[in-house]
């Protein structure tokens, strides 16, 4: 929560010249606000909406944001099985500012605190899946974005091919997270700083 991995995917995205999907984004526009759904149907819900909005965003390939939450539902971490995923961080300090007055709802009650929590909670999970760990604290998103690009790059450069699940990217963020991208991509981000992402 809070790394930026929308403003980054969609950035790398068109610097590769392929598709970008947030699937937040995607859940709002099907379902609604997601304070309300989690409100009104729980957690476990909106997990299962987010897996299904994950898997469908990869049949289209690209550059995919996700919720730093994602990867706590089984399928979603099967379906980023095989997918680049670049994990973006980014510190408590750094983080702070961005989700002041923050809508998400596993933050509501405790701010940083929570959001530490959550952090150390997924941390293991962050680790396994991602391929590539890249800092947003202080840094210019342009940076940012030149990283994880020249990254993929790198990537494609040392395999003569890539199969069509290994050509994805995903990205997690947290106080570690992770992005990644390429011709199929997918990028979760823990620390999402919109006020209509998922925590």
């Amino acid at each position: 929560m809070g790394a930026g991995k929308s403003s980054v995917g969609k950035r790398v995205a068109k610097a590769l010249g392929v598709p970008f999907t947030d699937t937040d984004r995607a859940i709002v526009r099907a379902h609604g606000p997601i304070p309300g759904i989690f409100a009104e149907r729980g957690e476990p819900a909106f997990r299962a909406l987010e897996a299904d909005a994950v898997r469908a965003a990869l049949t289209t390939g690209g550059v995919i944001a996700v919720g730093g939450g994602a990867v706590t539902h089984p399928d979603t971490r099967r379906a980023l099985a095989g997918v680049r995923v670049v994990l973006l961080t980014v510190s408590a300090e750094a983080v702070a500012q961005r989700i002041a007055g923050s809508d998400r709802p596993l933050l509501a009650n405790g701010g940083i605190d929570a959001w530490r929590a959550i952090t150390d909670e997924r941390a293991a999970t962050y680790e396994e899946l991602a391929h590539v760990v890249v800092d947003t604290s202080r840094r210019p998103m342009s940076h940012v974005v030149e990283e994880v690009v020249a990254w993929l790059h790198d990537d494609d450069a040392s395999s003569s091919t890539t199969s069509t699940s290994s050509s994805a990217t995903s990205a997690t963020s947290s106080t570690t997270s992770t992005s990644s991208t390429s011709a199929s991509s997918a990028s979760t981000d823990s620390t999402d700083s919109s006020t209509e992402g998922a925590p």
